[in-house]
């Protein structure tokens, strides 16, 4: 049997398990794909698994986000050998509307892409955009995904609304910028590092405002919809900047999941705030196709070998990066 390089985790908690070490290579089952890995994203998820695994669990593969090409299709599975793909990371999930409890989303408990070879549902893979390079690919699903239905599914974005993005800087909310722009929102950016907002100038934010702002006095007027994947620390003045009738999706956590809400602002203001994690199969293909359509591209921090795993995850914890950290896998 073959092996491969994997960066995975296994032993003590958080990043101190992270490693990267020789597996033994996959190989696809029915209905399924074996992708050699050509870049990989990193993501918080990533961070979040390492942080709450334990001693007695067994090593695994991290990663969610990859890009590659198919080696080898399972019994059944409609890909082509040779063909240039991204990787959908939510499992089994079809329809927009048919939420499920939790998504099931690639990398812990099953392996992830962090590694020369993955394999996952053949449906899950999908042609790579031909404008991005295989770094951009791979940063493109999950922040991609997550971004277009917190947009558009959940939060009904329109031509001429003003978005509101606290926290600019990530993965999500950068991309969430290029998609908002591209179907004609005022867009107005918030970061507490000055060169995050002036980044985000660059990439067409009409408005920039620093974390102690009064983001409810914003030159662009109150937002009709704020997007936040911040957490605690932003909710509240998330809130405040709504316009009555506005409405906050909230799409993850940094910084704490425990938030200050009054229902005089949910009923007087009639304010509207909604959930959102991933999306589905439908999403990610509409999500592949605006891609295309308006040419937009992640935008890439920086990339480091597979070797470089850990040192890598470490910059992600240390929240330096302006868009997506990856691993680029020979």
């Amino acid at each position: 049997m073959s092996t491969m390089a994997a960066v995975t985790h296994g032993g003590a908690p958080g990043l101190d398990g992270v490693s990267v070490r020789r597996r033994d290579a996959p190989d696809p089952g029915p209905g399924e794909v074996l992708v050699r890995l050509r870049a990989a994203g990193l993501n918080h998820r990533d961070l979040f698994l390492a942080d709450a695994r334990t001693a007695a669990d067994p090593a695994v593969t991290l990663g969610s986000d990859g890009a590659g090409v198919v080696e080898a299709a399972g019994p059944g599975a409609a890909a082509a050998p040779g063909a240039e793909v991204v990787i959908n990371p939510c499992i089994g999930w079809d329809d927009p509307d048919d939420v499920p409890e939790v998504p099931e989303i690639l990398g812990v408990p099953a392996d992830g892409t962090f590694a020369e070879y993955v394999v996952v549902p053949a449906r899950n893979v999908a042609p790579k955009p031909a404008h991005l390079d295989w770094a951009e690919a791979a940063a493109l699903p999950l922040a991609g995904l997550t971004a277009y239905r917190a947009l558009f599914t959940r939060g009904g974005l329109r031509a001429g609304e003003h978005v509101l993005l606290p926290g600019i800087g990530g993965g999500v909310a950068t991309l969430a910028l290029a998609m908002a722009k591209a179907a004609g929102a005022t867009v107005t950016v918030t970061s507490r590092v000055p060169d995050k907002l002036r980044l985000a100038r660059g990439l067409g934010a009409d408005h920039a405002l620093g974390s102690g702002d009064d983001w409810s006095a914003a030159p662009g007027g109150p937002a009709d919809l704020v997007v936040d994947g911040v957490g605690s620390a932003t909710f509240a003045a998330g809130v405040a900047a709504l316009r009555p009738g506005g409405r906050l999706v909230s799409l993850g956590a940094t910084t704490g999941a425990d938030v200050p809400l009054s229902l005089r602002d949910l009923f007087f203001r009639q304010i509207s705030v909604l959930g959102t994690s991933m999306g589905s199969a439908r999403e990610f293909a509409r999500m592949l196709e605006f891609v295309t359509e308006h040419g937009i591209r992640p935008v890439v921090h920086g990339a480091r070998p597979l070797d470089e795993g850990p040192a890598a995850l470490a910059d992600l914890a240390a929240g330096v990066q302006f868009g997506k950290l990856v691993l680029s896998i020979s």
